[in-house]
């Protein structure tokens, strides 16, 4: 069973306020990509709090009963402790994780499931990455196979340390929209988004 872990702790020093409560289509950030990932096919949703806990917490609205919220304490350290923390608290029987970005509006329910559907075509990789135009995008679905490993990283690294190195099976997938590189990091883009 694949989960979602939707990354929400960070401190957002480039943007200057909490990204999780930025307004995006009449609602904060965080319910919307919340919203986006319940409507796909995941077999259950862990949001990660850590800056701002308790506002982000409170802008989930009604779906704070329809997802799993966990807080990292050491959010402060970088995005591996959130990761390690959302992964840590999946359940058993997960095969392996959409890691999401609460700063990435643009992806949408189908994309999560056509990731889901590349990794049971692909059940060997370790990771299915999306690839706009030879970048690097998110979210990215990670197996169960990289769970430990992860759990050995420090910093601000995320996985992707682990997605370069020679012994990780990545299976690359190319899509034609750039949804999955655009990201919200500073007041500039955002104001350039919402006004679009």
């Amino acid at each position: 069973m694949i989960y979602g872990v939707l990354l929400a702790a960070g401190q957002s020093r480039r943007m200057g306020s909490p990204k999780p409560l930025l307004i995006w289509q009449g609602q904060p950030l965080v319910r919307h990509i919340a919203t986006v990932a319940l409507a796909s096919h995941l077999a259950g949703l862990t949001v990660v709090l850590g800056a701002e806990a308790t506002s982000v917490r409170q802008a989930l609205g009604d779906l704070r009963s329809r997802v799993h919220v966990v807080e990292c304490a050491a959010f402060a350290t970088g995005q591996a402790a959130s990761l390690i923390c959302g992964l840590a608290s999946l359940p058993t029987e997960a095969t392996g994780a959409v890691i999401m970005l609460v700063d990435q509006p643009l992806v949408t329910p189908g994309f999560i499931n056509q990731l889901m559907t590349t990794f049971a075509a692909h059940p060997e990789a370790d990771a299915i990455v999306p690839r706009y135009q030879g970048q690097h995008g998110h979210p990215v679905l990670l197996a169960a196979t990289l769970f430990a490993a992860v759990a050995t990283l420090e910093g601000d690294t995320g996985a992707r340390v682990l997605l370069r190195k020679p012994t990780t099976r990545v299976h690359w997938l190319d899509v034609a929209d750039p949804a999955v590189c655009i990201d919200l990091d500073t007041p500039e883009g955002y104001q350039a988004f919402v006004q679009g």
